[in-house]
């Protein structure tokens, strides 16, 4: 009696360890793809952005989008979003993911928090000289990914180290 006893409560537990490594390992891949897709959407926003195709830039923004800019303030809408991004960003700056810097959190229901840094680099001289700290909110509705929120802040002059690290080697 007690070796049945055991042996059944041995194959619940291995059930019970089964279901939950499953669980975990279905909970890792839906937070895998979701940084995939979060990643690939960073890369369609900010090649839009780095080419001045505003047209597609517009795409990802609610109409009603919250920019909070440490240095430029507050915008509350999806025109003046775009309008700032042609007036100061095009074809005169371009932006760098720090791929490292990136992390994405589910939001239940709703979509994604997006984190990082970048750097920015002035086109006419071709160096980097500024960094940021970003967060933006993705919302999934309807089948498509626009942001409601961005925060953008922390902005600084790259040191010396950091220009150097980004310079072109010799030879390389």
């Amino acid at each position: 009696m007690m070796y049945r006893l055991a042996s059944a409560t041995a194959a619940a537990l291995t059930m019970m360890l089964s279901l939950s490594a499953a669980a975990a390992a279905t909970d890792e891949s839906a937070e895998a793809q979701l940084t995939r897709t979060i990643t690939a959407l960073d890369r369609k926003v900010f090649d839009a952005y780095n080419q001045c195709d505003l047209e597609t830039f517009t795409h990802y923004f609610v109409p009603d989008v919250e920019f909070y800019h440490d240095k430029g303030g507050v915008t509350f809408d999806r025109a003046s979003v775009v309008e700032n991004t042609r007036k100061y960003i095009c074809h005169k700056v371009r932006r760098e993911l720090l791929p490292a810097s990136l992390k994405v959190y589910p939001i239940k229901d709703y979509g994604a928090i997006e984190e990082g840094e970048h750097r920015f680099c002035e086109l006419a001289s071709g160096k980097c000289e500024g960094s940021a700290r970003f967060l933006m909110i993705w919302q999934h509705k309807d089948g498509e990914w626009r942001m409601t929120r961005v925060v953008s802040y922390g902005h600084r002059a790259l040191t010396d180290e950091e220009k150097a690290a980004l310079a072109p080697k010799p030879g390389g």
